[in-house]
């Protein structure tokens, strides 16, 4: 195996975007952190990583903890090495009546899709800042530029992200840390999308149009490439969505 570029930390790393963007940058050379509320969930995800030949480490973590995300990068410092790229995938797509979202599901939402996002994107610079440089990748949605009927609690925590990726764009940016801030405005080719529009329209997953949905590789070659950008040329906010999506 080759020489490693150093760590890629995703925090929120699900089975579709978060396992993507982790097999892109293992084949690209990077050492790879999977970190999840519950790291056993990545098990699967490691197994099949690490039988390819690629170093990858599940951890748990809450990202909503300020204690808890210090410890990891701390970690992750420690004993792995240098963190070059934290991609912030977490947030709750929640979807309720105005007078159904309570005060608790309004919070938690906002805690977990911006708080979260604060917390990781601020712990990541501390230490790429010492260094000189790195990237910070941020997971966006259609709801963070655009709120919806029944996403007054989601797309309020995403706008929030958004504008602290803004931010710490602006304030790092002279200082060589490249923050992104992909917009994904489409559903995710993803096993949970395709439960979702089984319930709601009755659409079996083979049914679905080809090109769609927005395929999660898509995701991770999105990532991958602004990752690489020369600084004269970089992107702070990148939209992907399919030749056929409504805009």
């Amino acid at each position: 195996m080759a020489q490693s570029k150093g760590v890629v930390v995703l925090v929120g790393a699900g089975d579709a975007i978060g396992a993507a963007v982790a097999k892109r940058f293992a084949r690209g050379g990077y050492k790879v952190v999977v970190a999840r509320r519950d790291a056993d969930k990545s098990q699967g995800l490691v197994d099949d990583m690490t039988a390819e030949g690629h170093e990858v480490h599940a951890m748990s973590v809450d990202a909503r903890q300020e204690a808890d995300v210090q410890a990891l990068f701390a970690k992750i410092e420690k004993e792995i090495g240098p963190v070059e790229v934290t991609l912030y995938n977490a947030g709750s797509n929640v979807n309720k009546p105005l007078l159904e979202t309570t005060e608790k599901l309004f919070f938690k939402a906002w805690e977990l899709a911006c708080y979260g996002g604060f917390l990781v994107g601020r712990e990541a610079a501390k230490y790429m800042l010492s260094r000189g440089h790195g990237t910070i990748l941020f997971t966006g949605a259609t709801a963070s530029v655009r709120g919806g009927k029944g996403f007054a609690a989601f797309a309020s925590a995403k706008f929030g992200l958004r504008a602290v990726a803004q931010s710490m764009a602006r304030e790092l940016g002279p200082k060589n840390i490249h923050v992104v801030h992909l917009l994904i405005d489409a559903a995710v080719d993803s096993e949970a999308i395709h439960q979702r529009m089984k319930a709601a329209k009755g659409i079996d997953a083979r049914d679905i149009p080809p090109d769609s949905l927005t395929k999660t590789d898509s995701i991770a070659d999105a990532y991958w490439f602004a990752h690489h950008q020369h600084r004269d040329g970089w992107t702070h906010e990148l939209d992907l969505r399919p030749s056929v999506e409504t805009w």
